[in-house]
């Protein structure tokens, strides 16, 4: 090795030495001042990757270049807690998971808003940068005009409401601060994903501690909130309900071939044995469904969730050539009821129904209306209610003897809680908005 390339080397040590101890530091001092952190901060590793210009993270690792963290750190010395945080929250939040499905750019520049947004409310004087002051109220705009601060709620208003080109680059040039190339790969890291879950409900607990006496970031809970919240596709609520039933289809299961072919062999045209031609499946045959009219619930979002519900029954195998299925309008009063028995009853009440009410909300009276028809033998096997509301109304004290679902249209940390005996389900708004964009 000739003086030259010895003293590259030894330069290059050096750079990788400095970058991986501010780095230390960096998280250290995160540690310090947020020890609810400490778990996730220790899932992302550190790892030198010369020549790549900045950072980025799969979910396991954070890579980084070390001459541009020298730079950072230079310019501005709370860079790397900057740095730090924002990856950290990205993962916390669950931003890298499902970004196949999204768009792309739009969905970054939500995400980084979302998380710088958070490291700015939380007030880390180890964090504060120059120009934080601007960009709080950059933020605090933008939070009024999409309806908050999270994630989701950024990427809905950016897809309604395209920026211009100009908009975009300078809300990227103020709040960039890690390349997201890696989030491809997090789609197949399914161990990943389930611990960053997992963190990020622990988080979510330990945060209540860690808040006593001090400052709450309102911020930070609803981005916690949108990430631990259970997602749920509403067709499989729908398949839940699905009860065993009698179906017209031959039964291949329990055909006996051997005796059916030794037949036709022996005595020509005559077989030994028939097909049976009746089959158990589930199928969707006999559940409620209790649209909530009341003012809270926008007619658009009701007139997609009767399309959708619609949709997925017309499919071939969830749907009996025979089905009761009772679609109960109600606010504070039951204010119809019709009944499906085939889909050409649905195609009639999709032509000619409207939706009526619009008062307040009171859940009860579905529930005694329901028991009604159980006890006057409308039902002979009713699986279940779902009730698709906004859950501002007056929950039964008495669990039925039949499952029931609340289908939410939004998260609400101000709803009443729903009754034990309940399984409450939040919409993804995206879907929402696919409904609605089908009308």
């Amino acid at each position: 090795m000739n003086p030259t390339e010895d003293f590259k080397k030894t330069r290059q040590e050096k750079i990788e030495s400095l970058a991986r101890e501010i780095l230390c530091l960096a998280r250290d001092s995160i540690v310090i001042n947020m020890r609810f952190l400490d778990a996730a901060l220790y899932k992302i590793a550190p790892v030198s990757r010369p020549g790549i210009g900045g950072a980025a993270s799969d979910g396991k690792a954070m890579y980084y270049d070390p001459e541009y963290i020298l730079r950072q750190y230079q310019e501005e010395p709370a860079s790397s807690v900057r740095l730090y945080l924002h990856i950290l929250f990205h993962f916390i939040f669950y931003h890298s998971y499902g970004y196949e499905k999204l768009n792309k750019a739009d969905w970054d520049l939500a995400a980084d808003l979302a998380v710088e947004n958070t490291i700015l409310e939380l007030g880390l004087h180890a964090a504060s940068m120059k120009g934080d002051g601007d960009g709080k109220a950059v933020l605090r705009q933008l939070g009024e005009r999409a309806g908050g601060l999270t994630a989701q709620k950024l990427y809905r208003y950016f897809r309604k409401y395209p920026l211009s080109r100009e908009e975009r680059q300078e809300l990227t040039g103020r709040f960039w601060r890690d390349s997201h190339i890696y989030w491809e790969r997090t789609k197949d890291m399914t161990v990943t994903s389930e611990e960053w879950k997992k963190l990020s409900e622990r988080i979510k607990a330990d945060l209540k501690t860690f808040s006593k006496g001090r400052g709450k970031s309102k911020s930070l809970e609803q981005n916690l909130g949108e990430a631990t919240r259970d997602r749920y596709d509403y067709k499989k609520i729908l398949q839940k309900f699905a009860v065993m039933g009698e179906h017209m289809q031959l039964n291949d299961e329990e055909f006996d071939y051997i005796a059916y072919t030794y037949g036709l062999k022996i005595y020509g045209s005559l077989p030994l044995i028939e097909p049976l031609e009746h089959k158990e499946v589930k199928k969707i045959r006999e559940f409620a469904v209790a649209i909530d009219t009341s003012a809270s619930c926008r007619g658009s979002v009701v007139q997609a969730f009767v399309n959708k519900t619609y949709s997925i029954l017309r499919e071939t195998d969830n749907f009996f050539h025979k089905t009761n299925i009772h679609i109960i309008q109600c606010d504070s009063e039951i204010q119809s009821d019709t009944k499906i028995t085939k889909p050409e009853d649905f195609d009639e009440f999709l032509k000619v129904g409207k939706l009526k009410g619009f008062g307040a909300t009171d859940f009860r009276p579905v529930f005694t209306y329901v028991d009604r028809l159980v006890g006057e033998g409308e039902f002979e096997n009713l699986k279940g209610l779902i009730y698709f509301t906004d859950g501002y109304g007056v929950y039964p004290e008495k669990m039925p003897d039949y499952e029931v679902i609340f289908v939410f249209l939004r998260e609400d940390a101000l709803r009443p809680q729903v009754p034990p005996w309940a399984i409450p389900v939040v919409l993804e708004a995206e879907e929402i908005e696919e409904w609605e964009d089908t009308q």
